[in-house]
């Protein structure tokens, strides 16, 4: 009987001793081994909880939310080349330019001998009101000098920049004069402008450039155009050349306004993100202008979108280089310290069905980024034949053929101008050294300059002023030899930069813009489509067999 008892009691007992057992090893695993986890060894958990363990154990102290800025961009940078992370201060950063407004003084700057000099000053703006002209030396900022090595971008950014309404003191050193004179700055909303020109080509056609997509493209669009109509305008030229893109609902409420009703605009998709389409509503203006828009390598994103839905429309005429090829639709995902990620959820489509977005190998960003130089070396930027296309061809709803593969290729391909184009120039423009000196003749002739408040009446002012010659003495002074025989080479591309420099110095961006189309060879393409009535694509000829 006792011999039963026991034998039924053994396996309570082998049980309780497993439990036991369990419960002592975990004690000395948790307490002794100092290097494994009591939880689920996932991805996400092993990520917290090295963090943790480093917090807790590392050597030395560590500042942690300096490691995760670090981390977390190298992790999203295995994803692909535009999912990205900024930091609190980053982000604020970022988002100015795309914003309609911040609060500042009203001043545009550069940094020389680590010195702020004010370039630009903002009509109408805080610092304009104070006094401060284009020329003065900043050299102090609320009563603390601010010269030296402390002089940088960011730091002078955060000492004029403020709440609306807040007075900053600025001391200045003016041409000329050795006292410093100080002014009151009463800090406003600065607006940050989408579109830098927009004005009358010839007779006919008019001109709008567009430097980014914001949040008041849209408006701003409709301002310039509403411009342009008091000047007679039956064609018009759009500028995307170099605008890396933006606010995708703004280029879709652009391309609406040259659009007919129920014209697809640009579709998303992503793994995640079911396909959403962006159409046309018919309450566009300017459905039957003929248009002619500019692209180059630097036009991405937002000003793909655009271009890509005029062409697969059969809406205007594509004209310049291909463009980036940036496609890929980001979310932004904010963390509670003001910091944020931008993960990548879809991708743009063109009407035809191209996607926007050139190949690439995720975790691989080297060959990404000097895509561009690869497309310089290859000779895409001289040859239309050297534009290598990678993806499938598509048809627009005439059916004319586009490529799939990366960017947008245009419909007139005009090559980068290169006439002219010496070791002697590239140095001199890479150096800095024709902005340097246009900023400094400008300052030490300001008073002559300033009596010109046109771009023509200033242009032919420069060209009696020699100005080639005196940019030879002076960068002779700074270390780039003289060499004749280039400088006479590059003559024509060494005037059109050091000019345009001094009327941007003197004048506005629009002034320096229309001088720089004066003699640009792709501005002159569109002139002739247009003389052409070519401005509409024609549908293709049916091959004959």
């Amino acid at each position: 009987m006792g011999q039963n008892k026991s034998n039924r009691l053994m396996p309570l007992l082998m049980a309780l001793c497993v439990v036991v057992g369990i419960l002592v090893g975990t004690f000395y695993a948790n307490h002794f081994s100092g290097n494994r986890l009591n939880i689920i060894n996932s991805g996400s958990n092993r990520i917290n909880n090295l963090l943790h363990i480093i917090d807790d154990q590392y050597v030395d102290k560590v500042d942690i939310d300096s490691l995760v800025d670090i981390a977390i961009p190298q992790i999203l940078s295995d994803l692909d080349p535009h999912s990205v992370y900024f930091s609190a201060k980053e982000m604020q950063q970022n988002n100015d330019e795309l914003k309609g407004s911040f609060s500042g003084v009203g001043i545009e700057f550069v940094i020389r001998e680590d010195t702020i000099q004010v370039q630009g000053v903002i009509k109408n703006g805080p610092a304009d009101k104070a006094g401060i002209r284009a020329g003065d030396k900043i050299v102090s900022v609320d009563g603390k000098p601010f010269v030296g090595k402390v002089v940088t971008n960011t730091e002078a950014m955060r000492r004029l920049k403020g709440e609306k309404d807040t007075k900053v003191k600025i001391g200045v050193i003016r041409y000329g004069e050795k006292k410093v004179r100080t002014f009151t700055v009463t800090r406003a909303d600065i607006p940050q402008k989408s579109i830098n020109a927009a004005y009358m080509l010839d007779e006919n056609t008019g001109y709008i450039k567009i430097k980014n997509f914001g949040e008041n493209t849209y408006p701003e669009l409709l301002i310039a155009l509403a411009h342009l109509s008091q000047e007679g305008f039956s064609n018009l030229v759009i500028d995307l050349r170099d605008n890396t893109g933006g606010y995708l609902q703004s280029a879709v409420q652009m391309a609406n306004e040259f659009l007919p009703k129920n014209k697809l605009i640009v579709y998303t998709e992503g793994r995640k993100s079911p396909r959403q389409d962006y159409m046309s509503d018919g309450r566009g203006s300017y459905q039957r202008i003929p248009l002619v828009v500019l692209i180059n390598e630097g036009s991405a994103s937002a000003s793909e979108i655009f271009a890509g839905a005029m062409q697969d429309n059969d809406r205007a005429t594509i004209i310049g280089r291909r463009s980036f090829g940036k496609g890929l639709v980001q979310k932004q995902l904010e963390f509670p310290d003001g910091s944020m990620i931008r993960l990548t959820v879809a991708r743009y489509y063109t009407p035809s069905g191209r996607c926007i977005q050139k190949p690439y190998t995720a975790g691989d960003n080297q060959d990404y980024e000097e895509d561009l130089l690869a497309r310089y070396q290859h000779g895409e930027f001289f040859s239309q034949d050297s534009i290598k296309h990678t993806g499938p061809a598509y048809h627009t709803g005439i059916g004319r053929t586009v490529y799939g593969g990366g960017g947008i290729t245009p419909d007139i391909f005009v090559p980068e101008d290169t006439l002219g184009m010496t070791s002697y120039y590239k140095e001199a423009a890479m150096r800095g050294l024709i902005i340097q000196f246009a900023f400094d003749y400008t300052d030490a002739n300001r008073p002559k300059l300033s009596s010109f408040d046109d771009m023509l009446g200033l242009s032919d002012y420069l060209e009696r002023q020699n100005t080639v010659d005196k940019f030879a003495s002076y960068a002779d002074k700074h270390g780039l030899k003289r060499r004749n025989l280039m400088i006479r080479k590059s003559y024509n591309l060494l005037r059109t930069f050091i000019n345009s420099r001094i009327i941007y110095n003197i004048l506005d961006e629009e002034d320096w813009i229309e001088y720089l189309n004066l003699d640009d060879n792709v501005i002159k393409t569109a002139l002739d489509v247009f003389k052409n009535n070519a401005a509409f694509p024609k549908k293709p000829e049916k091959q004959k067999n």
